[in-house]
């Protein structure tokens, strides 16, 4: 009889859950115990009407509310009748516990989290117990220690410390979202750019089929030409100081909430791509088409207009540079096309600056020593 009266107490301690509220200063606990009734369809319905009542109360409280479940709990709470109200419950909470886990439902609950938000999720662990977590998230990251190496051997990342984790996110993390979104936007911008002027000049040649640049300016364009400004932005671009991006933790939210890899930039990189194209084709048509190029008389060629637009074919020394005409086009070329990306970078800045752009320019007018 003693046995059994300590067993159901110890289940009793292990099976519940815990809502933490936050007061500001201190975090009050406001226990949801639940009882614990053999068989598995009586718990189940014990912890839906415990997730229930959570619920209830995360809808009558502002304050922010954390959960803590224990391994024995989330065997039921990762049933298939009860995940769901499970994850809605860990979403609506500021912050969630598992302790005392097993690695299947550590790995489960990442899984559960990842398909039902569509979110990126991130993973951290050092020891074996942590591998089905790690490969399960979108990125692990794994930190190596005493317990091994089997975390670092089946992550993404790998950390010597845990205090490593605060510049691998705030710096190196904001660094790489910045670089990597600009240079997919970039990549977008410059093959539309270059794709549409091709396909303006089918067009104005009734699609004849023949090509208005040389052979090689074609196959040399993305591996020569526009190679290294890709490189040197993905590589080294750094736009705010280490120093500040863990100074403003706020630069971190720019990658949760996407904000540089929206929909709503890379329209807006490809409609100037459109722009820049429709700039440059009608410019070096118009400027060139109907005029004397030459002192002779000689007037534009296919290969002259094709330098012109492309501005580094061989033909630019010898032919192109001896030309007036030449110099006032491709000056007018690049005001005209670039305007549109310089004139809304600007009411950005002083209208609706983004945070980075907010730290920048606190950055170049501060005269604190601290401060940079």
């Amino acid at each position: 009889m003693q046995n059994r009266v300590e067993f159901e107490f110890y289940v009793f301690l292990l099976q519940h859950f815990l809502l933490m509220k936050n007061d500001g200063s201190n975090w009050n606990i406001t226990s949801l115990l639940l009882f614990i009734c053999f068989g598995g369809e009586a718990l189940k319905a014990n912890i839906l009407h415990q997730i229930e009542k959570a619920n209830d109360l995360l809808a009558s409280s502002n304050e922010s509310l954390s959960l803590i479940i224990d391994g024995k709990a989330l065997t039921y709470a990762l049933d298939i009748d009860v995940k769901d109200f499970f994850l809605e419950l860990a979403i609506s909470c500021s912050t969630v516990i598992c302790c005392r886990s097993t690695p299947k439902q550590k790995a489960l609950v990442t899984r559960l989290v990842k398909l039902k938000t569509r979110k990126t999720t991130l993973a951290i662990g050092d020891g074996a117990n942590d591998v089905g977590m790690l490969q399960e998230a979108d990125i692990g990251v794994g930190i190596s220690g005493f317990e091994g190496m089997q975390a670092v051997m089946s992550s993404d990342i790998a950390i010597g410390q845990f205090r490593y984790l605060e510049r691998l996110l705030l710096v190196h993390g904001h660094w790489c979202y910045r670089r990597i979104s600009l240079m997919i936007c970039y990549f977008f911008y410059k093959n539309i750019a270059f794709g549409f002027t091709l396909f303006f000049y089918q067009a104005y040649a009734s699609f004849s089929g023949q090509t208005v640049y040389n052979e090689w300016c074609l196959s040399l364009y993305n591996v020569l030409f526009t190679s290294l400004p890709a490189i040197a932005l993905g590589v080294f671009d750094q736009d705010i100081p280490a120093r500040l991006c863990l100074k403003f933790p706020v630069l971190y939210q720019q990658g949760v909430q996407n904000v540089l890899f929206s929909w709503f930039r890379i329209i807006g990189w490809a409609s100037n791509a459109i722009f820049s194209s429709i700039c440059i084709f009608l410019i070096c048509i118009l400027g060139l088409e109907d005029q004397a190029f030459r002192r002779s008389g000689e007037v534009v060629g296919l290969e002259i207009l094709g330098a012109t637009m492309y501005t580094s074919f061989m033909v630019f020394i010898e032919a192109c540079a001896p030309s007036p005409s030449f110099w006032l086009v491709l000056p007018l070329v690049l005001f005209v096309a670039l305007l549109p990306y310089f004139t809304y970078t600007a009411i950005q800045m002083h209208f609706f600056p983004m945070s980075h752009q907010m730290i920048q320019l606190m950055y170049a007018q501060s005269d604190d020593t601290e401060f940079v």
